[in-house]
């Protein structure tokens, strides 16, 4: 059985922007709709069903924090990042208050943003059942993720809920970068700058756990994210 494709609401005004994320993303086999202001984006939405939203902020005809408003309004699941080049605080603080999801500030990689969506959806459909036993080959490591413990050779240890939930998350996605915002929100439940502190902290400890093992490297790209590289 084929698996169907991710559908995803694009609403960019950029042409050249708009035409070069379409491309991008239905490379990396999702199904796009692209729309070029906010009031063509929230119809598409309406007449059709979409697993994930990318929306500009500053959009003709309706600003993409109304559209956000909209599709929050009939929807409080489906996923929604803004990309934007506004950095300002309020902003952010305005978007998560409606309910998004994430924020990508132009210029970005495209790699980056791949990166969150693949993150965020592992997160809203998560494909392992939440009772089902999950255990994580880390080189010599094994992780068992429901008690909490790391097991080497012989030696076992216990890591606190914080280091468990953090290290599931990387493993989960190893070799591949995690957003640091995204390990905040199903960690902590909430991103500001003390939190990414004691995150940092806690990305410390956890190095230390694994440092016996020389394959397993913990990588912190600077406004990013955290990737757990696992070399064979």
């Amino acid at each position: 059985m084929t698996k169907q494709k991710t559908k995803i609401l694009l609403v960019e005004d950029d042409t050249n922007l708009g035409f070069l994320l379409l491309e991008f993303l239905e490379s990396n086999d999702f199904d796009v709709k692209l729309y070029r202001d906010g009031i063509s984006g929230y119809n598409g939405f309406s007449s059709s069903q979409f697993d994930f939203c990318i929306l500009d902020v500053m959009l003709p005809k309706m600003d993409g924090f109304t559209l956000a408003e909209k599709i929050r309004e009939g929807n409080k699941k489906v996923p929604i990042i803004f990309l934007t080049a506004r950095s300002m605080k309020e902003d952010k603080i305005r978007g998560f208050k409606i309910g998004i999801d994430d924020y990508v500030t132009k210029p970005f990689d495209e790699d980056e943003l791949l990166f969150r969506i693949e993150s965020i959806l592992n997160r809203v459909n998560p494909e392992q059942p939440q009772n089902e036993k999950l255990i994580y080959q880390l080189g010599d490591f094994s992780f068992d993720v429901n008690n909490q413990e790391l097991k080497i050779g012989k030696e076992s240890k216990r890591l606190t809920s914080k280091e468990s939930k953090i290290l599931s998350i990387l493993a989960k996605s190893k070799n591949n970068i995690v957003p640091r915002e995204d390990i905040m929100q199903q960690v902590w439940g909430e991103t500001d700058y003390f939190i990414g502190r004691s995150l940092d902290v806690f990305i410390s400890k956890i190095r230390r756990h694994l440092q016996s093992e020389p394959r397993i490297k913990i990588e912190t790209i600077p406004t990013v994210g955290v990737v757990l590289n696992l070399s064979e």
